[in-house]
């Protein structure tokens, strides 16, 4: 009579393994793949992800277009130089800085009324061309020294300056991708977690961070060429807006220097 084998010995561990094993087999099984098991990307955000790169970029803009407030802070590039912004911006006025090559300056709009501060070397003109400011001009930016100068609407600069403050067209200037919009990697941007979308393959018309918590607000422009990188923050975040008293105001009564 053929001898019998012995039944194999099931020990605790090749029981787990066993039991670890049956999921992972079904799972390799399903029409759907693998990525059936796998964490799902979008899962707890606004679901802009799933959406195609035009659509994010359509959903960011309608975003920061109902939105009453945002910071704006970066560097833009431009044929007119290199420009720091730090401004918070809505849609009545704004208040903040610029920095440029030469200067650094503080602007405060309320309504139409536009105020610049800035330190005495900012307000000295250089009449003679050779590097040395008249003495009128030393004595009177002494003066005006960290004070707000309110900016005639018919000054030159007005304008120029005015652009920095305007949320609206300081947005749609910064939004707008160039080129066939594609989507690109996730990331995270100030803790949020984002969805990029890039004007053309390498992003050369610009690269904008979608956040995917929340609303979709766009935190994050890279402009193409490496002219610029501005975040966007403090979406819809209140801030109060008031004309400087008296006495931190003086009257330049001159054409504005350049920035």
């Amino acid at each position: 009579m053929p001898s019998v084998p012995p039944a194999p010995v099931r020990t605790p561990a090749a029981a787990r393994f066993r039991r670890a094993a049956v999921p992972l087999a079904l799972c390799a099984g399903l029409t759907v793949g693998l990525t059936a098991c796998a964490a799902d990307p979008d899962e707890g955000t606004n679901g802009v992800g799933r959406l195609s790169a035009p659509e994010i970029e359509k959903e960011a803009r309608t975003a920061a277009d109902a939105a009453k407030a945002v910071r704006l802070s970066g560097t833009l590039v431009s044929k007119g130089g290199t420009f720091k912004l730090n401004m918070r911006l809505k849609q009545n006025g704004a208040a903040g800085s610029v920095t440029t090559k030469n200067s650094k300056f503080e602007l405060l709009r309320v309504g139409d009324a536009l105020y610049l501060k800035a330190d005495a070397g900012f307000w000295r003109h250089d009449e003679k061309g050779d590097g040395k400011a008249g003495e009128a001009d030393t004595e009177a930016a002494d003066k005006l020294d960290d004070k707000y100068v309110k900016v005639p609407s018919d000054d030159p600069s007005y304008k120029q300056l005015r652009g920095f403050t305007e949320m609206d067209q300081l947005l749609r200037g910064l939004i707008g991708l160039h080129g066939d919009v594609v989507k690109g990697d996730r990331d995270q941007i100030g803790g949020v977690r984002t969805v990029k979308v890039k004007g053309g393959a390498d992003g050369e018309g610009g690269t904008l961070d979608v956040a995917l918590e929340g609303s979709p607000y766009p935190l994050q422009f890279a402009r193409g060429g490496g002219a610029g990188l501005v975040v966007l923050s403090e979406w819809d975040k209140d801030f109060p807006l008031a004309e400087p008293s008296r006495d931190e105001t003086l009257d330049y009564g001159r054409q504005l220097p350049r920035a």
